[in-house]
């Protein structure tokens, strides 16, 4: 369903439980950062009435999210911690040329956000049939199930946009140029780490 190139590696899941509380810290900032996504796209283009509405409740969910985090993090004694550069963003970032054309931007944007969230998915499942934590397993679970309804709605909407054709030849290009930059990371504790 994800149509991701490169699989993470199951044994990544040993960097997250020898420091859960650097996962829990990424994820939560990984949160924060979508719902910052949403709300830029949504003031940036508010002509589109439709992303409009689906991005206030991304905003909402995502927000929600970093919430339940962070409950984890201090029922666990940890601390929040600062925010970390997310590498693999910004090498994703990187893969659609500037462009001046704004219906290209939006197109370009909807589609590495439909991205980060299939890798985030994808990331949760290995989480959550591979981590010892049952709490943590059924936690990254029932998140898995919302990211992947994230990744079908940006795609959804990057269609929906612009014309099929040229979106989906985008998003086939985009998979593989993450299936190359995907093999540089997993080293880390980091949800795209």
């Amino acid at each position: 369903m994800l149509k991701l190139k490169l699989p993470t590696d199951p044994r990544w899941v040993n960097l997250a439980e020898n420091n859960i509380e650097e996962i829990l810290t990424d994820h939560a900032f990984c949160e924060q950062k979508a719902a910052s996504t949403a709300i830029s796209l949504l003031v940036t283009y508010p002509e589109h009435s439709e992303l409009v509405t689906e991005m206030s409740a991304i905003a909402i969910e995502e927000m929600a999210h970093f919430q339940m985090v962070h409950k984890i993090i201090l029922k666990r004694g940890f601390t929040l911690g600062r925010e970390r550069k997310d590498e693999y963003v910004l090498r994703i970032n990187q893969f659609f040329p500037k462009t001046g054309n704004r219906d290209e931007r939006l197109i370009n944007r909807l589609l590495i956000a439909a991205l980060i969230e299939a890798r985030s998915c994808e990331r949760f499942k290995v989480l959550s049939d591979n981590i010892s934590d049952q709490e943590l397993s059924d936690f990254y679970r029932k998140l898995m199930v919302s990211e992947a309804n994230h990744y079908t709605m940006f795609l959804r909407l990057a269609r929906h946009y612009g014309k099929r054709e040229e979106v989906d030849a985008k998003w086939e290009a985009l998979l593989e140029f993450e299936g190359e930059v995907i093999r540089d990371f997993g080293k880390k504790e980091h949800i795209h780490g």
